[in-house]
């Protein structure tokens, strides 16, 4: 229906889940189970119905009566399960790359791959340590000046990418001409 301000009598969309993945729904809580590992969300916020259709490979999420807002929900909670398949199944890979003009930017990472300390960066003797979120590492990629971020969890990872760029951001300084620092360059 058209009109403003209308509700939308139901809207529902299907998420297909590939062989060797096993999806849970309860109570709008959602748990993902494949050869990587488990992932678990808690969808309770959203007014949805959501269940594992018997008989076929898919979830069906569903909301009725919904305004414009509710209805954009059920494609975003589609999309989270989406992404929790894909980090149980593929995983999720971000590469990072050092960008210095003069200083050389040094790292070191922990052997286990849950930390990483930034050295030398603009010179500075201050070396900010970033710890990932449980599920992610980071690793030394082959090319030069060049970190991986790998885990199952899109959300985590994204959000370790985010942390070590913060940690090299470089306040009251014109980032149009100040390109100095740790960048997200591949997803």
């Amino acid at each position: 229906s058209g009109i403003p301000g209308s509700f939308k009598m139901q809207s529902t969309l299907f998420v297909e889940i590939p062989k060797g993945v096993k999806v849970e729904c309860r109570k709008r809580q959602v748990r993902v189970t494949g050869p990587r590992g488990v992932l678990s969300r808690d969808f309770s916020h959203a007014a949805l119905d959501m269940r594992v259709l018997k008989g076929s490979r898919r979830v069906e999420v569903a909301t009725w009566f919904g305004r414009k807002a509710a209805v954009a929900t059920v494609r975003t909670v589609c999309s989270h399960i989406e992404n929790m398949i894909t980090g149980v199944t593929k995983g999720w890979v971000y590469k990072m790359r050092l960008v210095y003009a003069h200083y050389k930017i040094d790292y070191a990472i922990t052997e286990e791959g849950d930390e990483i300390s930034i050295m030398n960066f603009v010179g500075a003797k201050n070396v900010p340590v970033v710890k990932m979120p449980a599920g992610v590492k980071v690793i030394r990629d082959e090319a030069k000046d060049t970190l991986r971020l790998e885990g199952t969890d899109l959300e985590a990872v994204s959000q370790a990418a985010a942390a070590i760029q913060q940690s090299t951001r470089v306040p009251h300084k014109d980032t149009r001409k100040f390109l100095d620092g740790i960048y997200v360059s591949e997803k």
